[in-house]
């Protein structure tokens, strides 16, 4: 399972590059184009904003696995192991509802949004904000688990500093 998971996620990488090379060629080459012919290719900037959405949420999940979103660390390094404990335990419910929140919405939004196309490409706005569904539910499976290894008592040292701040623990532990 674990070396699945790490599959899973080495592709999100490979596709985050993927697409923020695809975002940059199709804005190199229009800038170019408006600045040597005076012209542009509608579609590039079209999509360019979708593979930027796509990107952002895409990224946002990669980004909650690594836990590379920002902290109060200088509230939790006050705390002993036991408060660091409770206040991950919350702020993983937090985070919980969020993603929650994030997949509903977007699910009660989709038939709406799969009703309507893109100006240019003629795309199903449903392709372009149905990447909500990929982040929400996400951050949903990647907080359970965390939250599922808090309440049997698996959080590892590591784990635990890095929640608390302690950047040299984290990086010593991503090395290893």
């Amino acid at each position: 399972m674990g070396r699945a998971v790490h599959l899973f996620f080495r592709f999100l990488d490979l596709l985050l590059a993927a697409l923020l090379a695809a975002m940059a060629g199709m804005v190199f080459v229009n800038v170019v184009l408006r600045y040597a012919m005076n012209s542009g290719i509608a579609m590039s900037d079209e999509l360019s904003r979708f593979a930027f959405v796509w990107l952002t949420f895409i990224g946002a999940v990669v980004a909650h696995h690594h836990r590379l979103h920002m902290g109060m660390e200088t509230l939790v390094a006050r705390f002993g192991r036991r408060g660091r404990l409770v206040l991950m335990g919350f702020s993983d419910l937090l985070i919980l509802g969020g993603a929650v929140v994030l997949t509903v919405g977007t699910w009660k939004q989709l038939p709406i949004n799969a009703s309507m196309n893109a100006a240019v490409s003629g795309l199903s706005m449903a392709w372009v904000y149905g990447i909500g569904l990929f982040a929400g539910t996400g951050i949903a499976l990647i907080t359970l688990e965390r939250l599922f290894r808090l309440l049997r008592g698996r959080i590892t040292e590591a784990e635990l500093a890095a929640f608390g701040g302690d950047m040299d623990h984290h990086a010593q532990e991503r090395v290893e």
